[in-house]
């Protein structure tokens, strides 16, 4: 059977970024604002007023301090409250696939791959900028690949399962190489005027190469086993889509942007996850103790404390889970993969790690490898 491997990550962040103390200054404003023009309701008890978040309030509830974003002028505009990106002609290419392309370069370039050496791309991510046709035949086409290629959307888990359906692919032999990409762009979802969710999300694109072991570069990743898991779940939920309008004011009804339950997804999914990971490891041989490293889901930094413990049955040190929730906040399905890319270089050969992802859905996904060469 052929071995699939990754060969290499790459990763694009946007050139602006927002601190939490820039967002909590306009959030504030804005809240100020809605209570001046609904002061009679206020009064009158019709209404409750907006209260103001805080640094502190963010950083204690998250473990998030910045984000990287596409259109900061927008966001922090409290008359806007919102990222506003041009729309672009459709003979140009469209921003999710412009951010993918850029990202797919980063990994190519570090496995030395070209594009004529690349069978199929997958284009999994949470944020799709349109139905059809498929973004991963954009980028496909922007980066001169041929064979084949396809969307996917499983949420914040969208990568792992991506990963997992590359290698399926390289084992059946459909493909030699495969090109994976996780454009997101969370701040298009994010209702910014939700004192309880508005510092959640940021934006970025990560790139991931799963290829035939014998076409790979000597320094590369095996991947020692794969799992998936969903289970329903409305917890997280976003509604909108081309079946769903915006309302009249162009700004988009509350349960169009992203809507969760945050102290039922944190309640439930921590356990899931923690005895998903326990029950591969022990399918695969390993042990806590054989772990180098875990890279979760960047979501949220209690969650991940949690999940370490019970994975390794201790405290988890920084070295042994790594975050980029406090500069990136959370990227969806890209942020497993941005700790991956940043904090996998010190790895040497036979150490294993665990990619692991979990989210809407509610879904779930790890991914075991082992450095070589």
């Amino acid at each position: 059977m052929t071995n699939p491997v990754i060969s290499a990550t790459g990763l694009w962040t946007p050139p602006h970024s927002i601190s939490n103390a820039e967002l909590v200054a306009s959030y504030n404003a804005w809240a100020d604002i809605w209570n001046r023009e609904n002061e009679a309701e206020i009064k009158s008890g019709l209404m409750d007023p907006k209260t103001h978040s805080s640094v502190e309030f963010i950083e204690k509830a998250s473990g998030i301090k910045s984000r990287f974003v596409i259109d900061k002028a927008g966001v922090i505009d409290p008359d806007i409250m919102a990222p506003r990106i041009p729309e672009r002609p459709n003979e140009q290419i469209s921003v999710l696939a412009e951010m993918a392309v850029l990202a797919a370069r980063d990994a190519m370039q570090a496995a030395g791959r070209k594009p004529e050496e690349i069978g199929a791309v997958i284009c999994a991510a949470s944020n799709m900028q349109r139905a059809y046709p498929a973004m991963a035949i954009e980028v496909q086409q922007a980066l001169g690949i041929e064979g084949f290629a396809f969307d996917m959307n499983v949420a914040c888990s969208s990568a792992t399962f991506g990963i997992q359906t590359a290698a399926d692919f390289v084992r059946a032999g459909h493909a030699k190489s495969v090109l994976m990409v996780n454009p997101e762009i969370c701040s298009g979802h994010l209702n910014f005027t939700d004192r309880d969710s508005h510092f959640i999300f940021g934006d970025v694109a990560t790139a991931v190469l799963i290829e035939n072991e014998a076409m790979a570069p000597a320094a590369h990743w095996k991947i020692l086993g794969t799992k998936l898991k969903t289970q329903f779940s409305n917890n997280i939920r976003n509604n909108f889509g081309f079946l769903n309008r915006a309302a009249p004011d162009g700004v988009g009804a509350p349960d169009k942007l992203f809507l969760q339950e945050g102290r039922k997804v944190f309640r439930e999914v921590v356990p899931m996850v923690a005895e998903m990971i326990g029950e591969h490891m022990g399918e695969l041989g390993l042990t806590p103790e054989g772990l180098r490293r875990m890279w979760l889901h960047q979501a949220n930094a209690n969650m991940n404390r949690l999940i370490s413990a019970k994975v390794l049955g201790r405290e988890a040190a920084e070295d042994d889970s790594p975050t980029v929730l406090d500069t990136y906040a959370n990227t969806s399905s890209a942020g497993s993969i941005i700790a991956f890319h940043k904090h996998s270089g010190d790895f040497k050969p036979g150490e294993r790690g665990l990619i692991c992802s979990f989210g809407a859905g509610y879904s779930a996904g790890t991914v075991f490898v082992e450095r070589t060469g």
